[in-house]
């Protein structure tokens, strides 16, 4: 399971994601944890870490999303799936 952890300025939200993992762990998963710098929180519950630099709450998606695209690139390269497709598409558009 991937998860993208909030940062601790969303208290709320951080403590529903630890329950969820917590929860998905107890059932057999494997967790990939996308998890802000300093946040030891989660852990225990990961069984992999990717440490997000730290920024204002905002932007914290803008900062998940680099290792969210580069994990599917490679996961759809691992499951042999072209990856440039449909290929050219700029070329296919038409400009008025």
């Amino acid at each position: 399971m991937l998860c993208v952890v909030p940062p601790r300025g969303r208290d709320q939200l951080h403590g529903k994601m630890v329950s969820g993992i917590q929860e998905v762990r107890a059932r057999g998963a494997r967790t990939i944890c996308l998890v802000e710098e300093g946040d030891a929180s989660i852990e225990p519950y990961a069984d992999h870490l990717v440490r997000l630099p730290r920024v204002p709450v905002l932007l914290q998606p803008l900062v998940a999303i680099v290792p969210l695209q580069l994990f599917a690139c490679e996961l759809a390269t691992a499951l042999g799936h072209d990856v440039d497709q449909p290929r050219n598409l700029a070329k296919s558009v038409t400009v008025e």
